[in-house]
């Protein structure tokens, strides 16, 4: 009977060792496998535990109370509702800065989530509408009980809605949904003589206006950039004299949509005191940036690279500022319809402005930095790398915009949103580098001009191929976003009608 003998340069233990590094192989790649769901477990469970822990805490407060009911479930509602804004709403916030590189993603989670709650609470305001943007008439109501039912299907299914926006990539306004579920519910409830119609044409007005106003903006001032500091032949010598100019218009204008819209429950000041504090900041941030800049752009390079640094500092900042800034009017959507059943369960009556006990604004605040957190990534990189490739001084551009949108739908009363502004202005940038690309003289002599003697430029050279064009801005992504931004109020509305149905069947 023949036998294998062992190989002498084999023994024993070599072949066991190999053996288990294999294995330990086959071992590691599951884990690998198995490391995203994993991801999404924890991340569930502690959404999960964050919402028990809201409803507990609406027990504790409300006590031996016969509406208790009403108010657990309401603030189970909200926590749900405050943790899918984080989710969704504040990557616009954060996001060119990632994309760009000026801010790692960790940094901006933490930036964000510090500054959301900030805002929240320290800005928020002890009264907000809840009726939001006055939609409907709460006077037309039947009861309080009625009103209850149907403050509770537009939370649920705003949030929903939004919960459904972040699962397919598209950011969306949290403002419309909570809008369109109020009006759902509203309708639900005592009929379409409910609804200000009128407010909701501004609304719908604004879908088109605040995208198309952000791009604008931001392609602007991108175009001046281009123009006046990268197709220069020294770079560097036009920085030192157009980035101090452009830095303090982005802190003269931050300071005024800080004034406006993030204090604007602490402080009401009016169109010319907000001028007055913007010039003030504009001279003041002109005069310290010069040196500083100078400084800076001493030694650099005369290449784009170089004057990317430039634009980190600024980035950091606005980041912060427009979390502070959101975090002080978004939580209302969150806690808005919250604190009027909270009103309605304590006192059995209907308003349109009630005052926001801390326990709800600590859920509201708490939820959207705890949402960021969890699930906030995945729409940060999708804003921020996906929709067309970011740099310091486009992502300059988008913030710069979405700050100076704001303000002036503001003075003219338009009731926008910073999610369509913000990614407008993503898009208006992508769009005007196609544009720019194919059709700037100033852009081919100045890559002719990097050329040797005697050659001239490609196709390639210009990125004037088809692929190229493509690459600049993603349509698939456009399309998406766009579709999803038309169907929001609709779609909320609808959904906010069957909720208010079965919750006052089965309530």
């Amino acid at each position: 009977m023949a036998t294998t003998e062992r190989p002498e340069s084999a023994p024993a233990g070599r072949l066991v060792k190999q053996s288990l590094d294999k294995d330990l192989e086959r071992l590691a790649r599951v884990e690998e496998a198995v490391r995203p769901a994993a991801h999404r477990l924890a991340a569930l469970g502690i959404a999960l535990v964050f919402v028990v822990l809201a409803g507990g805490y609406a027990v504790v407060s409300m006590g031996a109370s016969p509406n208790a009911f009403y108010l657990v479930t309401a603030a189970v509602f909200g926590a749900y509702m405050a943790l899918n804004i984080g989710a969704n709403d504040v990557a616009n916030n954060v996001a060119p800065a990632v994309g760009s590189r000026a801010l790692t993603m960790l940094g901006a989670l933490a930036i964000a989530a510090v500054f959301e709650a900030a805002g929240a609470l320290i800005a928020g305001g002890d009264v907000v509408a809840t009726i939001s943007k006055g939609i409907i008439d709460p006077a037309q109501v039947a009861d309080s009980r009625t009103f209850v039912w149907a403050m509770m299907a537009a939370l649920l299914s705003a949030a929903l809605w939004i919960n459904l926006a972040t699962y397919i990539g598209a950011p969306v306004s949290t403002t419309h949904a909570i809008v369109g579920g109020v009006m759902g519910a509203g309708i639900a409830a005592a009929g379409f003589g409910l609804v200000n119609w009128t407010t909701m044409s501004a609304i719908a007005a604004s879908w088109v206006i605040s995208p198309i106003l952000g791009g604008v903006i931001a392609a602007a001032f991108l175009a001046f950039i281009k123009i006046n500091i990268i197709y220069r032949d020294d770079k560097i010598a036009a920085a030192k004299r157009w980035v101090p100019a452009l830095i303090a218009i982005m802190a003269a204008t931050f300071s005024c949509y800080l004034v406006m819209k993030g204090l604007k429950h602490l402080w009401r000041p009016g169109p010319w005191a907000v001028i007055g504090i913007g010039v003030v900041v504009f001279a003041v941030t002109l005069a310290a940036l010069r040196p500083w800049i100078a400084r800076r752009a001493a030694g650099l390079e005369n290449r784009n690279q170089s004057l990317r640094l430039l634009f980190h500092a600024p980035l950091i900042c606005s980041a912060a500022l427009l979390s502070f800034a959101h975090g002080a009017n978004d939580v209302a959507n969150a806690v808005g319809p919250l604190a009027a059943i909270y009103h309605s369960a304590m006192s059995g009556g209907i308003a349109a402005k009630v005052s926001i006990p801390l326990w709800v604004m600590l859920i509201g605040a708490a939820g959207i930095s705890l949402g960021l957190f969890l699930y906030g990534p995945r729409l940060i990189r999708m804003v921020g790398e996906q929709i067309t490739k970011m740099n310091p001084m486009r992502a300059f551009c988008v913030a710069l915009s979405a700050a100076i949108t704001v303000i002036v739908a503001s003075a003219f009363g338009l009731p926008v949103s910073s999610t369509h502004i913000a990614v407008g202005a993503v898009f208006g940038v992508g769009f005007f580098r196609e544009y720019y690309t194919r059709h700037s003289g100033r852009r081919r002599q100045y890559v002719a001009s990097r050329l040797p003697d005697g050659a001239r430029p490609d196709a390639d050279d210009l990125e004037l191929n088809g692929r190229g064009r493509r690459k600049l801005v993603r349509r698939a992504h456009f399309l998406t976003i766009i579709a999803a931004w038309v169907v929001t109020v609709p779609a909320a509305a609808l959904l906010a009608a069957v909720l208010f149905w079965v919750l006052s069947l089965f309530g």
